[in-house]
């Protein structure tokens, strides 16, 4: 069973309120008490339960992060930022995964409510959910969603990035460059595909005929893709893809339908997963810091718990380029 603050109380020989008081550093209790107590606590191994807290005061001293694919080694490591930074800060983490599905976030978010939860940090599946803006507790968007002066946002300048990545393909003398992209409803799509027309248009290459777009932001949905442009259209020289992830999928693609990357085919991915580096990959990709995104979500998030002036409200930041093996020089 779990020690209660009765069972220190009979330990140390001192009342129930006397621990409760000592556990929260109340002034009323002098520092010989609270120090036994406190070691004596630890001796059991207590475990404070914030829910019970919680009904007793104003916070649970849990936040919940929603992400729609925890499968992805891109939230998991942001998940890792997440955590790290609030358990240093004696928060505890509900970790929901929507898997894409708009019905499932909404159901999270209800569930999420009625356990107590301090604040959300969420990577929504829709830019813009109306169930949102009924939240009556702190909301932290990350690497997705609306950014608003009002809102709270921490993410990578998308569109930047694929800038990054579009004018390398274009110096290495690329000039049918396919866009594979993820889910269209989602900003990150939008950002991105953005940065690869504006710089398609800048250079005076063919932009409409370059973009294939899919539901998700899957491995599976980028083979598709990629395979259908293989089969269906001209074979381009290049693919800017969404993400890392959609990247792997049309590297398949390509290896299975008898061509070679980068020689045949150059692609680019988006997000620097830890997959990325390996030996038998080696992907070239926009990089951005996953575990930092996670950090600074959290930070703005107990700040606003902690009634804190937050003076950056939407944090864009800087992408870069991580050149490796799947891209080369048209021959």
């Amino acid at each position: 069973m779990a020690v209660t603050l009765k069972d220190i109380a009979k330990v140390a020989g001192v009342s129930y309120a006397t621990v409760s008081r000592a556990l929260s550093n109340h002034p009323d209790v002098n520092d010989e008490t609270r120090d036994k107590i406190k070691k004596i606590a630890k001796e059991m191994k207590y475990t404070p339960d914030p829910s019970a807290r919680g009904l007793k005061g104003k916070n649970t001293n849990t936040i919940a992060l929603v992400v729609p694919d925890i499968s992805n080694p891109f939230f998991s490591e942001l998940t890792l930022g997440v955590e790290s930074y609030a358990n240093e800060n004696g928060y505890s983490v509900f970790l929901c995964n929507t898997n894409w599905d708009y019905n499932r976030e909404k159901t999270y978010i209800d569930i999420l409510i009625a356990k107590r939860v301090d604040g959300i940090i969420i990577s929504p599946v829709l830019e813009n959910a109306l169930h949102h803006t009924k939240l009556r507790i702190p909301l932290v968007y990350i690497t997705e969603g609306p950014k608003y002066d009002d809102i709270y946002y921490v993410g990578i300048d998308n569109k930047m990035g694929a800038i990054l990545g579009v004018e390398y393909l274009i110096k290495l003398g690329h000039k049918d460059i396919v866009y594979v992209g993820g889910a269209e409803k989602t900003s990150a799509n939008r950002e991105r595909f953005e940065g690869f027309k504006e710089t398609m248009e800048k250079y005076g290459l063919k932009v409409n005929a370059n973009h294939h777009t899919s539901n998700s932001f899957s491995r599976e949905s980028g083979y598709k893709v990629a395979m259908e442009i293989l089969i269906k259209d001209k074979i381009p020289t290049a693919v800017f893809a969404v993400n890392d992830i959609v990247a792997l999928g049309v590297i398949q693609a390509i290896e299975e339908f008898g061509l070679n990357v980068p020689s045949d085919i150059s692609v680019i991915g988006f997000d620097d997963i830890s997959f990325s580096s390996m030996h038998r990959i080696k992907l070239t990709t926009i990089s951005q810091p996953k575990l930092e995104i996670g950090k600074m979500s959290t930070e703005i998030l107990i700040d606003l718990l902690n009634n804190k002036d937050v003076a950056e409200k939407n944090k864009i930041l800087k992408p870069n380029l991580v050149i490796r093996n799947t891209c080369s020089a048209v021959k």
